[in-house]
């Protein structure tokens, strides 16, 4: 099979096709053959040796969508043929094996494109919102509305009955506005953001957390769930602190933490309602699986509104 492989730990350029061994299930497991490939930010900060990923010389990519092609010892053998969506370390490649325990079939309507284009970033947002206790009527402020997860959360929130503004790239506010955001904040050419809100969802985070917490409403929940501007300041309890007469909560999310079946419940759940027209998946470009090194830069520009995905077939 053909994948793409992490060199060293570097620049796009570390990146480059290799033939490997064809997959083979074990126990319990299925081979996938690979249809479409997630391209997100985690990739890119494993990629430069920042997360996760102890040495170079791995196959990129964590969600894949495609159909079972085999199965393994254990495995149910109704699955081959099926098109299903997966998570997972391997997914820039022709062939990936997955757990047959941790596959979602995907419904008729939604296809493997669509699938990595919600997929993990639907998830993430799905339950952030759910942690947030976000309630119809309530204001939201959603940061990086542009980039993946921001851009679920915003067009999740906004089906869900709030009242969205979202902070997003200028080159981005047209399609954000599409996403049934109330308002659009243009970064840096229109005003900060002030508030009061309910719910904060920010996948964005950096030095300007402390200042969003101040525009809490009363019994305001801030979830942080990336840190694509870098970590937030070290002394957020002075934040806090300040508007302790407004009991704001403070979290964060990580998928890593939520239980396997929350998250296979959830997804089949947002597949449903994609399939339904209730979620829209947001595909920036399809490139080819040799493409890899593009479709990290065109990512790391941060000009693409959706997401990056790549056909391995």
């Amino acid at each position: 099979m053909q994948a793409i492989v992490v060199n060293e730990f570097g620049s796009a350029e570390q990146l480059s096709l290799a033939n490997l061994p064809d997959r083979r299930p074990g126990d319990g497991e299925v081979v996938i053959d690979v249809e479409a490939a997630g391209v997100g930010l985690v990739d890119v900060l494993q990629r430069q040796g920042l997360l996760g990923v102890s040495a170079p010389g791995y196959i990129p990519g964590l969600e894949v969508a495609g159909r079972v092609a085999s199965v393994g010892a254990g495995a149910d053998e109704r699955l081959v043929g099926k098109l299903v969506f997966a998570q997972g370390q391997g997914g820039y490649a022709q062939q990936f094996v997955a757990s047959s325990s941790r596959l979602v079939v995907l419904p008729e309507g939604v296809s493997a494109e669509a699938a990595v284009a919600l997929g993990t970033n639907a998830l993430v947002a799905h339950f952030s919102i759910r942690q947030a206790r976000l309630r119809p009527g309530e204001s939201i402020l959603v940061r990086g509305a542009s980039g993946g997860i921001g851009a679920m959360a915003a067009q999740m929130a906004a089906e869900a009955g709030a009242v969205v503004t979202a902070v997003t790239n200028a080159d981005a506010s047209e399609g954000v506005a599409a996403l049934g955001v109330r308002h659009v904040l243009r970064r840096g050419t229109d005003p900060e953001p002030e508030g009061p809100f309910d719910v904060i969802v920010d996948p964005v985070a950096g030095e300007a957390v402390p200042s969003l917490i101040r525009t809490l409403a009363p019994n305001g929940r801030y979830v942080i769930n990336g840190a694509a501007a870098g970590f937030p300041p070290a002394d957020i309890g002075g934040a806090l602190l300040q508007g302790f007469s407004r009991s704001p909560t403070y979290s964060f999310l990580s998928l890593d933490s939520v239980p396997q079946d929350d998250v296979l419940s959830a997804a089949t759940e947002i597949f449903a309602k994609s399939a339904g027209g209730e979620i829209r998946p947001l595909v920036a470009e399809v490139l080819p699986l040799h493409e890899a090194v593009r479709a990290h830069k065109i990512l790391e520009s941060g000009r693409k509104f959706g997401k990056v995905v790549l056909r391995p077939s």
